[in-house]
């Protein structure tokens, strides 16, 4: 049996030690629209929604600091290591991303004709992956 669907978009959860740092980078830098914050269920600590696209992303906050998974993008870890956004001014992000002090991991390059990826750093290393068709 495969998936049925009910939303033709994911929903991300993201747990941070820094909240203030990472909201600002997805809030503020890449220009995600935020939604709200809210409590965690029993109060554990507090989840800040926003939406990239029809995507959204959570950013999870925890009163009390969870184990820390090792940075370093694909070759970091096994698990989750990045995710892909599919964007058309990937030169202005990236020029953004670097202007404002986040760490640009690879910079913009053709993968296949007419593919280009980039790859930036989040506050907490976690590896943002920019797609630009054409």
């Amino acid at each position: 049996m495969s998936v049925k669907l009910t939303k033709q978009s994911i929903d991300l959860g993201i747990v941070t030690t820094n909240g203030p740092a990472m909201l600002a980078f997805y809030r503020d830098v890449l220009g995600f629209e935020f939604l709200r914050e809210m409590p965690m269920p029993g109060g554990a600590g507090t989840m800040h929604q926003m939406l990239c696209g029809e995507s959204m992303i959570k950013l999870v906050v925890l009163d009390e600091t969870p184990a820390v998974a090792p940075p370093g993008g694909i070759q970091g870890a096994t698990g989750y290591r990045y995710w892909t956004i599919s964007v058309s001014n990937m030169g202005e992000l990236l020029q953004s991303c670097a202007g404002q002090g986040h760490t640009v991991v690879m910079k913009e390059r053709e993968i296949r004709p007419g593919v280009r990826i980039a790859i930036v750093a989040d506050p907490d290393g976690n590896w943002v992956e920019f797609l630009s068709l054409g």
